[in-house]
């Protein structure tokens, strides 16, 4: 129906009331009912029996949304709303092509954190180490912490990051008092839906150019590097040993193949499974069973977790969490946390990583996350 997404988009307000849209639906949820706790029981438990005593507590279909962080044992951000709203995609929209507003011009003031040259000497230090073989990758980030003199206006940055990449996945929900989460990630981490799965895992990723036969020369120049196909190819094995336990078939191309978004090509492979039990394997539980990927961490992930925790001066969060929904059934989508943001009232942390291989260089390394920036300073009008 003509509208029906876009007007899910134009009535998301902030506060408590969470966003989330996919190539497959878009997703408006206003208030809490209920929320998941933070134990020691496992993540997916909490949820199912959170989502087992809102189903006996109201008639309906109740769903969780939110947010798991990167750090597994850190709380999550994830509630049972008091009401959804679904329509179809945004991409499915005719309106969505409409312009979002002009942010208005603001006097933004921009810090690095850690300052260019320190994220370079991790990445050649990551590298050094790699060379004696103590690991064989690690996914570096590196953030830009943004202050502004007036209170953000949330909704119209999310109507930014939709309206630029409305086929992809955009979400806004609360993370805590005064805080939000925002984003637009092109990779889902996996989709359940029945007795059938997908996955798209991206690694490898190159910067688009407004020149389009230089824009056609880097997306060429992505599909034969040797570099960026290791990089990818180990993010794909993990994700196919991770999900055979769950699956009678597994089905996953040789080759990847390519993805777009706005800002920047990335190599793509899409994997699909029929699940053995479906009453064993929620969204959730297989999500849990692949996070984190070494496409935001690295491998081998134990000591992928002890390098990023020793070279990164900053807390994660919920960037390379996994942000997404899922219903009582089981079913649901869950996105790898990234091309994100958290905001406060006047301030904003943007996160962008690179995974740093043995190859890498720390110059390629500190310019792709550059470009990743691109996707949210261009939300807020910071890209000028």
């Amino acid at each position: 129906m003509v509208g029906a997404a876009t007007a899910l988009l134009d009535a998301y307000a902030g506060g408590d009331s969470r966003f989330f849209a996919s190539p497959t639906r878009t997703l408006l949820a206003r208030g809490t009912r209920a929320v998941v706790p933070h134990d020691e029981r496992p993540l997916p438990l909490r949820v199912t029996e959170t989502l087992r005593a809102a189903r006996a507590a109201a008639a309906g279909s109740p769903v969780v949304v939110g947010a798991v962080p990167f750090d597994h044992t850190a709380p999550a951000a994830l509630t049972v709303p008091a009401g959804t709203s679904w329509a179809p995609p945004l991409a499915e929209d005719p309106l969505v092509a409409l312009p979002a507003a002009t942010p208005a011009a603001t006097a933004w003031e921009v810090t690095p954190v850690p300052a260019p040259e320190v994220y370079g000497a991790a990445v050649t230090e990551a590298v050094r180490r790699m060379r004696r073989e103590e690991f064989g990758k690690v996914v570096l980030a590196r953030t830009l912490e943004l202050e502004s003199p007036r209170p953000l206006d949330i909704p119209a940055m999310l109507q930014r990051l939709a309206r630029r990449d409305p086929s992809g996945y955009t979400f806004a929900l609360p993370t805590g008092p005064g805080r939000t989460l925002l984003g637009a990630s092109p990779e889902l981490l996996v989709s359940r839906r029945g007795g059938r799965l997908v996955a798209n895992p991206l690694a490898g990723s190159a910067p688009r150019s407004t020149d389009l036969a230089e824009d056609v020369r880097r997306a060429a120049a992505l599909l034969e590097s040797p570099k960026d196909l290791h990089e990818h190819a180990v993010v794909v094995d993990a994700v196919r040993e991770a999900l055979a336990p769950y699956c009678t078939a597994l089905e996953v191309p040789e080759r990847p193949t390519l993805v777009r978004t706005a800002a920047m090509w990335h190599l793509s492979t899409t994997v699909t499974g029929e699940i053995r039990d479906p009453a064993a394997a929620s969204a959730l539980e297989l999500a849990c069973a692949l996070h984190p990927t070494p496409a935001v961490c690295g491998t081998p992930t134990d000591t992928a977790r002890d390098v990023i925790a020793e070279l990164e001066p900053f807390d994660r969060g919920f960037f390379t969490g996994v942000v997404g929904w899922q219903d009582a059934a089981g079913d649901g989508e869950w996105v790898v946390t990234i091309r994100c943001a958290e905001a406060e009232e006047r301030s904003l942390r943007l996160y962008a990583g690179a995974g740093v291989v043995a190859a890498s260089s720390a110059q390629a390394e500190t310019d792709e996350t550059a470009a990743k920036f691109r996707t949210f300073l261009h939300a807020v009008g910071a890209d000028q």
